[in-house]
C-alpha cells in the first residue's frame, strides 16, 4: 500500500514538472507570459524573432532577442523556460561574482615565522 502511494506521488510530481517546462520554440504567447519574468513585450519579441527561424540553443535566443542576456536567461530557465528542451547552462565567462572575485583577489601575504627566544 505504501509503495503504491509513493509511486503515485512520484508520478504526480513528474507530471507536474513536465508540464511546468515551456519550450521557447513551441510556446504560444500565453505560454511564454506564464513564465515569471516574461511579459507581453518580451513574449512579442520572442515570437517575432522565432518567425525567421527556430532558436537553435540558448546562445541563439540571447543573440536574437533584445533584453535577454546570460543573467536573465538563467532566471527564465530556473522558472521553467527551455530551448529545445534544454535548461540554460552558464558559459565560463558568466561566473558568479563571488567566484570571480576570489579568483582575482591578491594572494595572501606570507607571515614570517615567529622568532624563537634565545636561552
Amino acid at each position: 500500500m505504501l509503495i503504491r502511494k509513493t509511486l503515485a506521488l512520484l508520478l504526480t510530481l513528474a507530471t507536474s514538472l513536465a508540464m511546468a517546462a515551456v519550450d521557447v520554440n513551441t510556446a504560444s504567447q500565453a505560454d511564454l507570459d506564464s513564465i515569471k519574468g516574461i511579459g507581453p513585450s518580451t513574449s512579442a519579441k520572442i515570437l517575432d524573432a522565432r518567425k525567421s527561424a527556430r532558436f537553435k540553443d540558448w546562445n541563439d535566443l540571447i543573440e536574437r532577442v533584445p533584453g535577454i542576456g546570460d543573467k536573465r536567461a538563467a532566471k527564465l530557465s530556473a522558472d521553467g523556460l527551455t530551448v529545445n528542451g534544454a535548461a540554460f547552462k552558464a558559459s565560463g565567462a558568466a561566473q558568479p561574482v563571488a567566484a570571480s572575485k576570489a579568483a582575482t583577489a591578491a594572494p595572501a601575504k606570507p607571515v614570517a615565522p615567529a622568532a624563537t627566544p634565545k636561552p
